[in-house]
């Protein structure tokens, strides 16, 4: 079985990086990734059946997709080709389908592949299909990406989609603990500084492995505590791009803690968004949404905070208008919820579709001219302030439209006054039917 993982670096004895020296031989050794390639996983009983089929592998950096991709081929005695779609164009992609053709024909399969594959576009995408379909390769795509927005259907549905997570603390420490073990001596740092190197790497076990190698490096005496680690070690940025699937995770994490009425959870997902990077004013904007959307007229308060808000930072400006944000964040966050009136309205929409041209009734309509009165425009219509409780009951819906019951507020916050009012008039309604 060819060794995949040898180099002519390493023929030559030259030195290697630690992330390089501990990459898994064997897929039993990769850390991190048990729900995948556990046996009864989707990985594990794809190999143990013998038959691998395409795949894309979704997750965040550092967590083992090319590895991984490394030791299928590997274990399914595949040629192993990797090619960036950063870097590679459509005349390379031809050299690799026509070399992977001579392989195939004499008996030889093809793991083909792909680190960041959704770069490819769509016609470049497409020129895949045909060489997964007759077997000429098996496409092993690694993204950062959400497939379904970032790759073609046609070939999402010819390769199983596997979701690798992120490297939590006990594997961070695992692979810590094997680092230690390849340089030969414990790291010197406090069992604290220990945790805080962890955290720094953020999930990314080969980030943690570089910060690794460079406390090795140092000339430590004593071990370090946190506050000395910090000041020789950057802290990697998290993982965040405002236009990706970061962005979209992270609002709809904000979105449902708000909902969910845990101001807690909110504020830390409003701040992790801002520690991202993310514009303010896109959280205003969405902010003001949730008022809208989740609280509506259990609180008709909250639309205006809402806005009071955003206006506030645009007049304070960063950083002191973030403030502003994060205060309605809490008010929204506890603020009695009601999504009637935005059930009411989507109701609404569809009876209007479906009701198509159907005219206001004849007794609602003005009659500015003879003509008009003549026809009947007008004729009936009752005046409610005439009437001796200001409502006189009549139908307002198209003759032929059943009257529906589209607003049904809920007994929360001031929507619970508005359905003593819905009741109220309902019942006037049924008196003025009965004659009254």
């Amino acid at each position: 079985m060819t060794d995949l993982f040898a180099s002519d670096a390493t023929a030559a004895n030259a030195p290697r990086p630690l992330a390089d020296r501990l990459r898994p031989k064997h897929l039993t050794d990769v850390i991190g990734q048990q729900a995948v390639l556990a046996p009864s996983g989707p990985l594990g009983s794809m190999v143990a059946s013998g038959h691998l089929s395409s795949l894309i592998l979704w997750g965040p950096p550092g967590v083992g997709k090319t590895t991984i991709a490394r030791l299928l081929a590997q274990v399914s005695d595949l040629h192993f080709v990797q090619i960036s779609a950063i870097f590679t164009g459509v005349p390379e992609l031809r050299k690799i389908f026509e070399a992977a053709k001579q392989r195939h024909a004499a008996g030889q399969g093809t793991l083909l592949f792909v680190d960041e594959i959704h770069r490819f576009n769509k016609s470049q995408q497409d020129g895949f299909l045909p060489h997964m379909e007759d077997g000429t390769i098996i496409l092993v795509g690694a993204t950062t990406e959400n497939p379904s927005f970032e790759l073609n259907a046609a070939v999402l549905s010819r390769a199983q989609v596997i979701m690798l997570t992120r490297l939590d603390d006990a594997a961070m420490e695992q692979l810590l603990a094997r680092a230690e073990q390849e340089l030969g001596r414990d790291l010197p740092l406090t069992d604290a500084a220990r945790i805080a190197l962890r955290t720094m790497a953020d999930g990314d076990g080969r980030a943690l492995l570089n910060l690794c190698e460079q406390v090795a490096s140092w000339d430590a005496p004593v071990p370090l505590d946190t506050g000395d680690l910090s000041a020789r070690l950057m802290r990697r940025a998290a993982q965040y791009d405002k236009s990706g699937d970061s962005h979209y995770n992270l609002i709809s994490a904000l979105h449902k803690s708000v909902r969910g009425s845990d101001p807690d959870a909110a504020l830390y997902w409003f701040a992790r968004m801002l520690e991202g990077g993310e514009d303010p004013r896109y959280l205003a904007r969405r902010l003001l949404r949730m008022a809208v959307e989740d609280i509506g007229l259990a609180d008709p308060q909250a639309q205006i905070h809402a806005t009071a808000a955003w206006e506030s930072y645009e007049r304070l400006g960063s950083p002191e208008g973030e403030l502003a944000l994060a205060q309605i964040v809490v008010y929204l966050a506890l603020a009695p919820k009601s999504n009637a009136a935005y059930v009411a309205y989507k109701a609404a929409r569809r009876l209007a579709k479906d009701s198509g041209s159907a005219p206001p009734p004849a007794h609602i309509l003005n009659a500015p001219t003879k003509m008009m009165k003549e026809q009947g425009f007008g004729a009936g219509y009752a005046y409610d302030h005439d009437a001796p409780d200001g409502f006189s009951g009549q139908n307002y819906f198209p003759d032929g439209v059943a009257r529906p019951e589209l607003y049904q507020p809920v007994e929360r916050g001031f929507e619970r006054d508005l359905a003593k009012r819905v009741a109220y008039f309902n019942k006037l309604r049924a008196r003025r039917a009965d004659g009254d």
